[in-house]
């Protein structure tokens, strides 16, 4: 995958590598490894098996990357930091039941969470068990009203897809889009806030599809599509993306392409082949190229001997580890314990975290982040950068 990048993103690149906020952690125990103190155990709900697992499994692995280089700089004020994880396979049904038995078995003050479905059924969960829920990888607009128990370390829909929108219309002279979409939770949000902002730019969606989550087929949605003849289709999909991408270039339809940030993948380009040429996706992290500590994770993957599923998503799970260490630590300080609602008063007076694989995140009142878009196109069966906007 190529990493290349822009001036735009070199705040990173034109200072040092961002000192690890958990070393200064570990620093505070006075010992280079974590001891044997109570561990503070936190909880992860991701998909492990099914559709999604491709996505599920690697951040499962960064999240436990992460863990093991916090305990090895001494862990939470010498605490071990310990991850409990349950499969939710990215399904409501499951997703509830297990964090259910993270609350009321394991007994774990935080859980962190994605998939937009996952994330909105869990918020009333969190709400009633007074457990604070950190979404690492959600963009469905909804999050950001689920409560006092949900946070979000990653940005929502309206920041990547309302750029991308824009940038359709304004910069590439779109005038005709169609949105094709998942009809659950992940899709509708984003579908709908690309209609929305794309018409409000002064384009006109000329198609407006959804098919079912366990589709395979989209040989009528596309022909639909095809007879509306767009200037440009947006699809915002789930690992279905590559299979919707195919059966629309064998139909013979060259229109433009755009998607979100599950577009970024390397695995997407091995699927697609030529097929992918052209493809405009977003990325709401900056690249190795930007952020030298992003080298450290792709060393990590160089290990595993593959690269990883959605490299972006994986900064945001390394750095919501950390988020989750800062927030046990500031209540380890205080003498604090690590309920939910402890948990929450310390993610609200911390507020500002200075994260090594994303930058800062301000957390604020309306639940929402704010961070620059990356547009990347894929030319010679590589993401290139297009546009970094602010």
């Amino acid at each position: 995958m190529s990493e290349r990048q822009s001036n735009n993103g070199s705040a990173f690149g034109r200072r040092k590598a961002l000192a690890l906020p958990f070393a200064a952690l570990a620093a505070r125990s006075g010992r280079a490894v974590a001891q044997a103190k109570e561990p503070f155990r936190f909880g992860c709900l991701m998909p492990t098996t099914g559709l999604e697992a491709g996505y599920g499994l690697d951040f499962v692995k960064t999240f436990e990357m992460a863990t093991k280089d916090i305990n090895d700089h001494g862990g939470v004020n010498g605490h071990p930091l310990e991850m409990v994880v349950l499969d939710t396979q990215a399904k409501p049904e499951l997703a509830i039941p297990a964090a259910q038995k993270l609350i009321d078995v394991d007994k774990v003050p935080l859980i962190v969470t994605a998939w937009s479905s996952v994330v909105k059924a869990l918020g009333p969960v969190m709400n009633r068990g007074r457990t604070l829920q950190l979404n690492m990888g959600a963009n469905s607009p909804d999050i950001a009203n689920l409560g006092d128990f949900t946070y979000s370390t990653f940005p929502l829909a309206d920041v990547d897809v309302t750029a991308l929108a824009n940038y359709c219309h304004t910069k590439m002279g779109k005038r005709r889009a169609a949105v094709l979409y998942i009809n659950n939770d992940t899709g509708i949000g984003g579908a709908k806030l690309f209609r929305d902002t794309f018409t409000k730019a002064g384009g006109e969606i000329v198609a407006f599809e959804a098919y079912d989550p366990k589709a395979t087929d989209f040989t009528g949605l596309l022909l639909k599509v095809r007879v509306a003849n767009p200037d440009m289709v947006h699809m915002h999909s789930l690992a279905e993306l590559p299979q919707v991408i195919a059966q629309m270039r064998q139909l013979g339809m060259t229109q433009q392409i755009t998607s979100y940030s599950v577009g970024y993948n390397p695995k997407i380009l091995a699927q697609l082949g030529a097929a992918a040429e052209g493809l405009i996706v977003t990325s709401l992290a900056p690249t190795s190229t930007a952020n030298p500590n992003v080298v450290k994770l792709l060393d990590l993957w160089k290990q595993v001997g593959r690269a990883p599923n959605g490299l972006p998503y994986l900064q945001y799970a390394w750095d919501t580890t950390l988020v989750t260490a800062q927030v046990y630590g500031w209540l380890d300080q205080q003498n604090m314990p690590l309920t939910g609602e402890n948990c929450r008063k310390a993610l609200l007076a911390i507020k500002t975290f200075d994260l090594p694989m994303t930058g800062k995140l301000a957390v604020t009142d309306d639940h929402k982040v704010q961070k620059p878009v990356y547009l990347y196109v894929v030319k010679n069966q590589q993401f290139t950068l297009l546009e970094t906007i602010a």
